[in-house]
């Protein structure tokens, strides 16, 4: 039984001065969770509500395909992380113990999953298996930010899954798709599942799972039949006229122009026209030189990508040593490595001369320079796919599914033997979801100026009861015995008996965005039928008081 005379609900009526994202403003608002540090927060009562119910649904859905739930601890030994090569992520906590010994606080649990599987597997008759918790991750973010959103300390479901070969590995891939469809179906959220980059976990192939809302930080391209991670997106770009090459690249003056935009405007040319350098110093191979064209940007997932290997913007002094100086270099002439953006066509370019003040007109790739070509530029708006248009959406990350092969078996030794006795890998996935993110992300797609206005699956309640009356009243007798028929339905309620006026009660009402909120008072009793308001929408309605609670519970469950 839920009262809100005796419950732990601290609304407030102004946001934390620092909040930007509504999530942030709103959940602090309505008494659902407060800040401990900088990306450390309680969830309290009503909020926790809301996130257990997001577990719930999790937890339904990865049982219904053959997940079978543990728990793993936090705090692990370091050691598996070195063998992994993860011991040197920034994010990860670490930490001695009073003997000494180095360890991690978990950021995921690939290593320890593996030694698990390390230690238990032996046979191909082992395989399959699918394993998963919900366990609080620590990661030290450097900009903690948005409430919820960006943290250091969260709970997330990971779930692994332990093949034979590729071909298991495609079919616990395709069931765990079917799980995050129907989770976030059943959450009602919005949401895409698109193509995106494997990024420290490694591995063959990922996919994230995005909810649009405009305090994401993620960003998605979009078009018919074809969702992508801007980090990997590809797609045609939008033409550019460019003036012919010439024979010979022409020395032009271009005195203090160092932008491309300066540089295009003074020589009368489209940005597209320019050929914007970027120097980057990689681990193994050193200095080189990265051009695209001058309305693009680079993409330093990609880049990362196709050099295979880390790397570093170039220094002043590095650039100046071996190209020239730093706002007039270019390729022509150089003795580094260079490699050009495939949206970079045929034509005559405006580049750097690596020399002050100054700029080549009619560089033509290819016969002025020498190069590698790659896909290493940002899609921007307006580019296309099969003749359409793309479009960017920011959107909130809030699973994502990932294709490890061996990535960790082999480095932790988790093998079986085949049916010829023969030792083989195991091929992994790993599999996350972030019921924090879930919760905020509804708060952001489906909030009012009044507060927040839940999916019926996820909210804190099913109904708010708002009874207006002191105690002793006829009013308040009517909202006690329909308080204990509405339960009777076996609809979740919450009942505002607070010695607190209407104003305050709808206010409240409002903020926390239960689906239905029902109000007795002394009109109620005149009338005979009982106030329903649908939150989302702003929809008020009237049932008669006789039969109220089966109308009522009827009614929720057409509530998207």
């Amino acid at each position: 039984m839920t009262r809100l005379d005796r419950y732990f609900l601290p609304t407030e009526k102004q946001p934390p001065s620092d909040a930007e994202a509504i999530s942030h403003k709103l959940m602090v608002r309505a008494g659902l969770i407060r800040q401990v540090g900088s990306g450390l927060w309680s969830w309290l009562p009503a909020g926790w509500r809301v996130h257990q119910r997001i577990v719930q649904i999790v937890r339904e859905e990865m049982d219904r395909i053959g997940g079978q739930e543990m728990l793993m601890p936090v705090l692990h030994p370091a050691e598996p992380w070195r063998r992994t090569g993860r011991i040197a992520i920034d994010e990860l906590f670490k930490l001695q113990d009073r003997k000494g010994a180095d360890m991690v606080l978990a950021m995921t649990h690939e290593e320890i999953v593996t030694l698990h599987a390390a230690q238990s597997v032996r046979s191909y008759r082992d395989l399959q298996k699918i394993l998963y918790h919900f366990q609080v991750k620590e990661r030290d973010e450097p900009r903690p930010r948005a409430g919820v959103l960006r943290t250091r300390e969260f709970i997330m479901k990971d779930a692994y899954t332990f093949d034979r070969d590729q071909a298991g590995l495609d079919e616990n891939y395709a069931k765990h798709i079917t799980a995050y469809d129907r989770m976030l179906e059943r959450c009602g959220l919005e949401w895409y599942r698109v193509e995106s980059d494997v990024g420290m976990m490694g591995g063959t192939g990922a996919h994230e799972y995005m909810a649009p809302c405009a305090a994401g930080e993620n960003e998605v391209a979009l078009a018919p039949g074809y969702a992508a991670s801007v980090e990997i997106a590809s797609a045609t770009p939008q033409p550019v006229d460019l003036p012919p090459p010439l024979d010979e690249p022409e020395l032009v003056p271009t005195p203090g122009l160092t932008t491309v935009e300066e540089v295009a405007r003074s020589l009368g040319v489209p940005d597209g026209a320019v050929l914007k350098a970027y120097p980057i110093m990689a681990v193994d191979r050193g200095l080189i030189l990265v051009l695209v064209r001058g309305d693009h940007r680079v993409n330093e997932i990609k880049l990362r990508n196709q050099l295979k290997e880390d790397f570093r913007p170039a220094r002043e002094d590095e650039i100046a040593e071996r190209i020239g100086p730093p706002g007039f270099i270019g390729p022509v002439g150089v003795d580094v490595p260079i490699l050009l953006d495939e949206a970079v066509g045929d034509g005559g370019y405006i580049t750097g001369a690596n020399r002050p003040d100054h700029h080549l007109r009619g560089v033509e790739p290819g016969r002025h320079f020498p190069f590698e070509r790659a896909d290493v530029r940002r899609v921007e708006e307006g580019d296309t796919l099969a003749g359409h248009p793309i479009r960017i959406e920011t959107a909130i990350e809030v699973g994502n599914i990932f294709k490890l092969g061996t990535r960790y078996s082999e480095p932790l030794g988790a093998t079986y033997l085949d049916e010829k006795g023969q030792t083989q890998a195991i091929v992994m996935g790993s599999y996350g979801i972030g019921p924090a993110r879930i919760a905020a992300a509804a708060v952001e797609q489906f909030a009012d100026e009044r507060g927040i206005s839940w999916p019926r699956a996820i909210a804190p309640w099913d109904v708010e009861l708002v009874g207006l009356g002191r105690y002793g009243t006829e009013e308040r007798a009517l909202a006690e015995r329909l308080y204990e028929e509405l339960q009777a339905t076996g609809l979740e309620i919450v009942y505002d008996d607070r010695d607190a006026g209407p104003g305050e009660k709808f206010a409240d009402a409002e903020l926390l965005g239960v689906p239905l909120r029902l109000t007795v008072g002394k009109r109620t009793i005149a009338s005979g039928e009982l106030e329903v308001q649908i939150r989302r929408g702003q929809e008020t309605r009237s049932v008669p008081l006789e039969g109220a609670a089966p109308a009522v519970a009827e009614l929720w469950r057409t509530l998207p």
